[in-house]
């Protein structure tokens, strides 16, 4: 088994590949029916750099967000997080913005499809939602579900990815897996 730590500091990042993937990071929370115009506004699809769209994301819902968030950061949300238009960019800003893990009581199925497209793991849980509090560190783990904080005595579980989606996740996305394993 190869193991390593892929990013260090605050929000560190472990994978174990082809077993389990592991993230601690700092939670943002976000409510209902956050759509992507929310996450990344129409005005800054011209973008196709991530660094430029991370510097937007959520720019008009919480415009401290991208200079506050940091590597390794995860977001829970309530239910239909990313709804409206079908737009790859949503979770792109996202992901370039830092966030390791989105954790959601519902998503818009084409965010989650976009998600897990370009390589942001998204886990959906009731439970986490209500269980944590912005500010909180937390400890996910894909391949179990487990979302355990690392200040308190408290966890629950979401619904693991499949091992095929978390391979996608693993390898950066859809095109670098096709690229890798030559189809689906």
């Amino acid at each position: 088994m190869r193991s390593s730590e892929i990013e260090g500091g605050p929000g560190r990042v472990f994978e174990h590949w082809g077993e389990v993937m592991k993230f601690e990071g700092r939670v943002w929370n976000f409510g209902d029916d956050v759509d992507t115009d929310a996450i990344i506004p129409a005005r800054f699809l011209n973008q196709s750099d991530g660094v430029e769209l991370a510097k937007n994301a959520f720019i008009d819902l919480r415009p401290e967000f991208s200079r506050e968030v940091r590597p390794g950061d995860i977001i829970l949300a309530g239910t239909n997080f990313g709804c409206g238009s079908s737009r790859e960019h949503a979770p792109w800003a996202i992901k370039s913005a830092g966030i390791r893990v989105v954790v959601a009581s519902g998503f818009a199925r084409i965010f989650y499809r976009n998600a897990v497209n370009i390589g942001l793991p998204i886990l959906q849980s009731e439970e986490a939602v209500t269980a944590f509090s912005e500010g909180e560190r937390l400890s996910v783990d894909l391949e179990s579900g487990q979302i355990r904080s690392l200040e308190r005595d408290t966890e629950v579980f979401a619904g693991p990815l499949p091992e095929f989606m978390r391979e996608i996740i693993q390898t950066g996305g859809l095109v670098t897996y096709i690229k890798i394993k030559g189809s689906l």
